[in-house]
């Protein structure tokens, strides 16, 4: 049932890609305009100070874009996102994208050399295969989210939601697998590493 909507919405978006015309260049300043209502919690120039909410500066403009279509579908379950996303526009969607892939991504915390935790981590990383989706630097690719440097326990919240089917999306292929064998303290040495990841 699940997957059954995500294609559904994954078919509904490239459909209005194609009729709207996809090769519209986004703008990133109306972006940034949208962005404004945005920084409440997301924070200024995209880089969060709140708790449980993610940085989207740098993060790859599909990846903000397939999750705001996820929002507005109802697909992915936020009880703040999807009232927003419900009311905005593909052109607004694209124009956030633009907007949000333009900006510097947040500081990693400092840590040199990297704590046992991070070390432990990078370990689970390598073997669960984290950069063939992500890049080799968790950066994000295409639809995949940039890892690197985001809030640490908005990482760990993830983690844990693909691994009780609370989060669906463009992961839900994927991600529920790479999860499935993880124990909670891996999840959390998963989620320092990136987090402390430049």
């Amino acid at each position: 049932m699940i997957r059954a909507s995500i294609l559904v919405v994954t078919f509904s978006l490239l459909a209005s890609f194609a009729v709207c015309g996809r090769a519209l260049a986004a703008d990133a300043a109306a972006g940034k305009n949208l962005a404004e209502g945005c920084a409440g919690c997301h924070g200024a120039n995209g880089v969060s100070q709140t708790p449980l909410t993610p940085s989207l500066a740098g993060q790859p403009d599909e990846y903000i874009q397939w999750q705001l279509v996820y929002f507005r579908s109802g697909a992915r379950k936020n009880a703040v996102m999807q009232p927003i996303a419900e009311a905005l526009q593909n052109e607004d969607i694209r124009n956030l994208g633009a907007y949000y892939a333009s900006l510097k991504p947040p500081a990693p915390e400092a840590m040199t050399p990297p704590d046992s935790l991070a070390q432990d981590g990078a370990k689970l990383a390598a073997q669960q295969r984290c950069r063939s989706c992500h890049g080799d630097d968790l950066a994000g690719y295409r639809s995949s989210a940039r890892l690197a440097s985001q809030r640490e326990d908005v990482l760990l919240q993830a983690l844990r939601d693909f691994k009780s089917g609370k989060r669906v999306g463009g992961g839900v292929a994927s991600m529920p697998d790479v999860v499935y064998g993880l124990s909670d303290d891996d999840m959390r040495a998963l989620a320092h590493f990136m987090a402390t990841h430049p």
